[in-house]
């Protein structure tokens, strides 16, 4: 928690990057353990997040509801196929 804490001013001000906000890529959950006729094709995404502050704060204080509710906010820029990302295996970005 104390190591979150000491990152997050630096990584927050990385992730906002003066209002230009930086490019994630989104990975679907992994579905080899799903039966081949319920997978769905669901193909990696990219999304610019301008704003950190409510994903950074809530990975902070290590409150996964609030953080699952920040991430939501986001997703809703993806359009009509944002609910397909709501669960995901990993996001990565370069900061």
């Amino acid at each position: 928690m104390v190591r979150r804490q000491n990152v997050a001013r630096y990584l927050l001000r990385r992730l906002n990057s003066g209002g230009r906000g930086t490019r994630v890529e989104i990975h679907p959950l992994n579905q080899s353990q799903v039966p081949r006729p319920r997978q769905r094709v669901v193909e990696y995404r990219s999304l610019n997040i301008r704003q950190w502050d409510a994903l950074v704060r809530a990975w902070t204080d290590g409150n996964d509801a609030a953080l699952d509710d920040a991430w939501v906010q986001q997703l809703v820029d993806l359009g009509s196929q944002w609910g397909r990302y709501e669960y995901v295996t990993n996001v990565g970005f370069a900061a």
